[in-house]
């Protein structure tokens, strides 16, 4: 039933875009509007003016009963109403806890960049202990 009023929605956007396309312009802004070849003025204003308000109301009808479709096939107001209650909080039993343990991967060895040249170490490299006591030329 919902696809059948979809399909009917769509077809009366289109058509309702068309005829309102067709429509003469009249601020001729721009000065592309005035009249055309397809209708006189008077016999484009009455057809095109019905069509124009037959489609809204049809566009009106066909979205407030989709509305009405999709409000009385929903479910239940919230998720958690719907998820299973497995435990007391805190047990290690509740729905985060099913997702499973995080797990980082081990690490591999570095990738090297585009021109081969090794890329630099992860960890820089321990720096050398400084002497016990400085060492002082003498002058002699």
């Amino acid at each position: 039933m919902q696809t059948v009023i979809i399909v009917i929605h769509l077809m009366v956007i289109v058509a309702l875009v068309a005829v309102v396309m067709l429509q003469r312009s009249d601020g001729g802004a721009l000065g592309i509007g005035g009249s055309s070849g397809f209708m006189t003025t008077r016999g484009q204003g009455n057809v095109l003016t019905r069509s124009t308000a037959i489609l809204a109301a049809a566009f009106f009808a066909t979205s407030i009963a989709l509305t009405i479709l999709a409000r009385v096939g929903a479910g239940s107001g919230s998720i958690l109403d719907a998820a299973p209650l497995q435990g007391q909080p805190g047990s290690g039993q509740g729905i985060l806890d099913q997702l499973g343990p995080l797990t980082t991967p081990a690490p591999s060895s570095p990738p090297s960049d585009a021109g081969g040249a090794p890329s630099a170490p992860a960890q820089p490299a321990p720096a050398a202990p400084a002497p016990a006591t400085p060492s002082v030329p003498s002058s002699q």
